[in-house]
């Protein structure tokens, strides 16, 4: 029985712990730096034994950063569903943007660093895949916050222009932050979200 219940939860539980290590190594040190066999010792595993989870270390930053865009999309979805004041819609996507726990900050920090890698094809079937999921949330994403941009055109609340370039320049600034937001700067997360969702609105008026 023990067994069994090993056998059905542990290949689960060990690729969500590889995941989170390689989020904590990669965040801090860079993916660059980081050795897979580093990742391998934080999970308690042989170097090896990653092989049946992520063919590669770049295989696993892959799905490391469509996690994050998953994420991203659906929280998008989940906070402006019972929202009908477009503006407010604007001003709570980008603040739930921010609202993140550490590692999920590590995370962004990832995908931001790394959007090189969804450019070009990989030669690894299963890399490609894991690119083209993650190019396809993009488009998910950038499409949906231009459906928020039209609802408030059609509204009147915002200026009628092109939904999808205005949806880029959004998200492209709320994106930048992680590019050099530290938890120990002179700004908290959170004030660095009111002032962007202040910025987003603005700009969507």
């Amino acid at each position: 029985m023990t067994v069994e219940t090993t056998r059905t939860e542990s290949p689960r539980s060990k690729r969500r712990m590889i995941l989170d290590a390689a989020i904590d190594n990669f965040g801090k040190v860079g993916f660059e730096h980081t050795k897979w066999a580093t990742i391998a010792d934080d999970v308690g595993i042989g170097q090896t034994a990653l092989y049946h989870y992520f063919e590669s270390k770049v295989h696993c930053l892959l799905t490391i950063m469509s996690t994050e865009l998953e994420r991203s999309f659906e929280r998008t979805q989940a906070v402006t569903a019972e929202i009908d004041d477009p503006a407010e819609k604007i001003r709570v996507a980008v603040l739930a943007a921010f609202d993140v726990t550490p590692r999920e900050a590590l995370q962004a920090r990832i995908l931001m660093s790394h959007q090189d890698l969804l450019v070009g094809q990989r030669s690894s079937v299963r890399e490609e895949d894991e690119r083209q999921r993650a190019r396809g949330l993009v488009r998910d994403i950038e499409h949906e916050w231009a459906e928020l941009i039209r609802d408030g055109m059609f509204a009147g609340a915002f200026e009628r222009r092109d939904e999808l370039v205005l949806s880029r320049l959004l998200l492209g600034m709320v994106n930048s932050v992680w590019r050099w937001y530290r938890p120990d700067g002179a700004h908290t997360l959170e004030e660095i979200a009111q002032l962007t969702a202040g910025a987003c609105v603005r700009l969507a008026r």
